[in-house]
């Protein structure tokens, strides 16, 4: 396994691949979700927590990102907005275009708003608490399950200043999106061969094709990757090329290994 996912990273993780990459089309804002942390998902679920990150691909006119709060509050506001059925008013909204890339580390409240197609990469995990679902009901009238009382401790109650990512737009060359415990996110865009060398990670590589298509050339063999698709590239393989065919736009994937 080793070969596949890195020494370092199979040693962490063993038999259970540490990223789940995704493609989300959201054509009505989803439920209003926050996830634990690796030492609250432990302690409850035996599990790993969720630590994400979205790219936005695709987004209709006046779309948006819910992500964190508009302002400082505490629990007890949070409490009474959620009771009042007014928690969107203390929510942060942002503006949703292609290109963009939202962090969400654990402990964010977040939801992804109508019309936006985004990427999302992150901790293999799936435990989610749902705090808000618009008041919707099924056909019976019932709501979907909301996780009230487990959210209360595993949200983060603060504001930052500043919810979207910035990240350089650098032709031919890798521009460092996220930087995270959990994975590291590079964007690349591309209109000439470009080569790889990775003999600096000890990790497994995923290409995110974002637009446009590409070959990765390998030790004599080549795999097209076309728009919409992702490919793992085994750590034991060190040396390729991205060849474009036109212009293409990826990210690139990895686990940088850190100190103990």
């Amino acid at each position: 396994m080793g070969e596949l996912v890195g020494d370092q990273v199979y040693e962490k993780f063993g038999f259970e691949f540490p990223l789940l990459i995704k493609f989300i089309d959201a054509n009505d804002v989803l439920s209003i979700q926050v996830h634990p942390d690796d030492t609250l998902a432990k302690e409850r679920h035996n599990a790993y927590g969720k630590t994400e990150m979205w790219y936005i691909i695709q987004a209709d006119q006046g779309s948006k990102i819910i992500t964190g709060f508009n302002r400082k509050i505490n629990r007890q506001i949070y409490q009474d907005n959620l009771l009042n059925k007014t928690l969107p008013d203390i929510l942060n909204f942002e503006d949703a275009l292609p290109g963009d890339v939202f962090f969400i580390p654990a402990g964010r409240v977040h939801a992804i708003g109508a019309g936006i197609l985004l990427t999302e990469i992150q901790q293999t995990s799936d435990i989610t608490y749902r705090i808000y679902d618009w008041d919707r009901v099924d056909k019976n009238g019932k709501g979907r399950e909301l996780h009230t009382d487990l959210a209360l401790d595993a949200i983060d109650y603060n504001h930052y200043e500043n919810y979207k990512t910035p990240y350089e737009v650098l032709l031919n060359r890798s521009s460092q999106v996220i930087d995270c415990d959990y994975f590291s996110t590079n964007y690349l865009k591309i209109d000439q061969p470009v080569g790889k060398d990775y003999n600096y990670i000890d990790s497994f590589v995923i290409y995110i094709c974002l637009s446009g298509s590409f070959l990765i050339e390998y030790e004599g063999k080549s795999e097209p990757v076309h728009t919409g698709e992702s490919v793992l590239i085994p750590a034991v393989l060190k040396n390729l090329f991205l060849k474009p065919e036109g212009e293409s736009e990826m990210l690139k994937v990895f686990i940088k290994n850190r100190a103990v």
